[in-house]
């Protein structure tokens, strides 16, 4: 009776030194200012896109799904969640008691010198229960922090799947970007190359000089330099969708979407949302990391203590099969175990645990810092970006009016040859520089997409959704 009094006590102390276990764990300082916090939630509104209805090009989703299908970063991040579903099951398990049996037959002869021999047999059927009482916390602290690691994981994974989308659509934008300015310059070279003929004719004919056939053979091969360039970039962007999506680089890298064609009913935020800290995986996933490292303090507090360890033993036991079921054994033990003397060691490691946490929460804030930044310099760029893309489709307009006017005025005679030339060379620099303006378009938005937290949200998703939870114990 009084050993269930002591444990009794012992359980009502310990819920109250629960919460002064983590005591010296400061909650993370966000600060978050109003103007974020009452932004209209319109700032989720791509966000709340799924990556498949966001990207419409059936090719690039067919490689995004590949992608998160093969890729060995995202193979590797799925193996740590299910190491740490794992790791999460063994710490809730440790609070219950653990449970063996033994089935033993022993023959013992002993012949000892001076002595007479003897004879000794043992015959066992036993059930042991070994049950640690967590009356510190100890062991209800490990779970939390198996739990929140698991969870962590679990938002890491989110994470990597986010940015995966992200590389891919990236990737696969600069790889059409390059194949639109492939096919500009070899359209140029084309009309360099008629350029080129006429030049001679005319040369040849006596109608004009040497220097304007000239001219004209080093703008063709100025502008035939070009193609071996971009010829190795496009077979760079392709190695790297190729690695993105788990292949060898001899995969052949499919695509039938023009860069060229403008985003449409995109609605662009119009503020940034505190609803921020909750989409996105990375913030998530440092929150987490937070509340591991508050289970730790935890860990360190209750180590300090004592722990009881019982261990039950009942069964047969005897030295002869006979009248073995006859004979019950039975054996009840208690430990109590703790420092006595440990030097500080016990209090270093509380400690240290402490300073763990405030690294955790700093990260945590600096996270959360980032998150604002990253989403104000996505809403700005893709704002400035589709003003540089009208400016520049303005550009080429009137560069292509103004080529072929040098070239109705040269005929007639009214400017000469070098003109028409430079005329050319401003159209082709204004159709690159409007499908690079075009590109940065589509970059931007992927950017946006990212920051606001949107991808992750696989439709093959097996992992229930982790709700945010706070840092403060209780």
């Amino acid at each position: 009776m009084r050993f269930h009094i002591i444990i009794a006590g012992a359980a009502c102390a310990a819920l109250s030194w629960g919460c002064s276990a983590v005591k010296k764990c400061v909650e993370p300082q966000l600060d978050i200012p109003q103007a974020y916090v009452q932004a209209p939630q319109d700032s989720l509104t791509i966000a709340d896109m799924e990556w498949w209805r966001f990207y419409g090009d059936s090719t690039l989703c067919r490689m995004i799904k590949t992608t998160l299908e093969h890729n060995k970063d995202m193979l590797a991040a799925a193996a740590r969640v299910e190491r740490s579903r794992q790791m999460y099951r063994i710490s809730k398990a440790e609070l219950l008691p653990e449970i063996g049996g033994k089935a033993a037959a022993d023959y013992e002869t002993n012949d000892y010198y001076g002595g007479k021999s003897s004879r000794d047999a043992e015959f066992d059927l036993k059930l042991t229960i070994g049950w640690e009482i967590d009356l510190w916390g100890n062991l209800r602290w490990a779970r939390r922090k198996g739990e929140a690691e698991y969870l962590a994981s679990v938002e890491d994974e989110r994470a990597l799947r986010m940015t995966l989308i992200s590389e891919v659509a990236s990737a696969y934008y600069r790889l059409t970007a390059l194949d639109d300015e492939l096919d500009i310059v070899k359209n140029t070279l084309q009309t360099r190359q008629e350029g080129v003929k006429q030049a001679k004719l005319r040369y040849e004919g006596g109608l004009t000089s040497e220097t304007v056939y000239q001219q004209a053979q080093v703008e063709y091969a100025s502008t035939a330099a070009l193609i071996p360039e971009l010829e190795h970039q496009i077979s760079v962007a392709e190695n790297v969708l190729a690695l993105l999506m788990g292949k060898y680089p001899d995969w052949k890298v499919e695509r039938d979407w023009h860069s060229n064609s403008i985003l449409e009913d995109v609605r662009i935020p119009s503020g940034i949302s505190s609803e921020l800290l909750l989409r996105r995986p990375d913030v998530r996933a440092a929150e987490q990391r937070l509340k591991s490292a508050m289970a730790a303090v935890g860990m360190a507090y209750a180590d300090r203590f004592p722990r009881l360890v019982i261990d039950l033993t009942g069964g047969l036991e005897n030295d002869a099969l006979r009248g073995f079921l006859r004979s019950p054994f039975s054996y009840v033990a208690g430990a109590l175990t703790g420092p006595i003397f440990g030097f500080g060691r016990k209090q270093a490691k509380y400690k240290a645990a402490i300073s763990a946490y405030d690294e955790a929460r700093y990260k945590y804030e600096q996270k959360v810092l980032e998150v604002f930044k990253e989403t104000d310099d996505a809403v700005s760029a893709y704002k400035k970006s589709r003003e540089r893309v009208e400016l520049k489709r303005a550009l080429r307009d009137a560069s292509y009016k103004y080529m072929n006017l040098s070239r109705l005025q040269y005929r007639s005679g009214s400017v000469m040859y070098l003109d028409v030339l430079d005329a050319q060379r401003h159209y082709l620099e204004a159709q690159i520089s409007l499908g690079n303006a075009i590109r940065d378009e589509h970059l931007s938005l992927v950017q946006l997409y990212k920051t606001l937290g949107g991808g992750w949200n696989y439709v093959d998703e097996s992992v229930s959704k982790a709700k945010p939870a706070k840092t403060k114990a209780k």
